[in-house]
């Protein structure tokens, strides 16, 4: 599925970048930075097979909402390998908050490097300067995929692999959330205008894109939104968690 204006080779010399777009807080933020350091944005989402498919329908309306050049949304058989809480339904959802010592039920296995993948193959395409990904290794350390080393690594092995990168016209992989917390993400994206209330960032939010309140991801977006003292947008199930 794709949702696109004029396609590449119709904005001049403009500098341009790929943003991977979940539909979540860190996505949301990352799009509106991209956008203020004068990238053209081509949004990428993914349809991998995750429970809360209604984070697509909020990535659909960040990329209208922040008027992107093109937006892809690739489905992806992922969710078929199982291996996570957010893929597989009878894997039990965590609710109790997230062990630092731990990598949780959670993780996607290999979805990173996945969807990094598909974004640098684009980006090639495209003949785009960066890629944005708004990993976090504060917040959830646990997850293998979010860390520096990680990140380093990758952009090492994407301009081996890549023409671009052979031809000496290296793609860079952004990551300027990644030693933020919740609460300074979210206050430097209110700095720049976005609306997270389009955002879902609920591991098991329903089809209306309404938030559990319970899960691991519900906790650390309620407290960021509490500690940035910001008013937090997001809807949810149960009244209770709302205001």
């Amino acid at each position: 599925m794709t949702q696109s204006n004029p396609g590449p080779g119709h904005h001049g010399n403009a500098k341009k970048a790929v943003i991977l777009v979940s539909g979540g807080l860190d996505s949301a933020t990352c799009l509106a930075i991209a956008r203020a350091e004068g990238y053209d944005c081509y949004a990428l989402s993914f349809n991998y097979g995750q429970r809360a498919s209604s984070e697509l329908d909020a990535a659909m309306r960040l990329a209208t909402a922040f008027s992107v050049h093109q937006h892809q949304v690739i489905p992806l058989g992922i969710g078929q390998l199982g291996g996570s809480a957010l893929t597989d339904a009878s894997v039990a959802m965590p609710e109790s908050g997230v062990m630092a010592d731990q990598i949780p039920v959670t993780y996607v296995p290999a979805r990173n490097t996945v969807f990094l993948s598909y974004a640098l193959a684009w980006a090639e395409v495209l003949q785009a300067d960066a890629i944005f990904i708004g990993v976090n290794a504060l917040d959830y350390s646990g997850y293998p995929d979010c860390r520096p080393e990680f990140i380093a690594a990758f952009e090492h092995m994407a301009n081996l692999a890549t023409r671009t990168g052979v031809e000496g016209r290296p793609i860079r992989i952004k990551t300027p959330l990644i030693n933020l917390s919740k609460a300074q993400i979210i206050a430097m994206g209110h700095e720049l205008g976005v609306n997270y209330g389009l955002t879902v960032s609920c591991y098991q939010a329903d089809a209306k894109g309404r938030a559990c309140g319970r899960c691991d991801s519900c906790r650390l977006r309620r407290k960021g939104f509490a500690e940035a003292g910001i008013d937090d947008p997001t809807s949810y199930l149960d009244t209770a968690f709302a205001g």
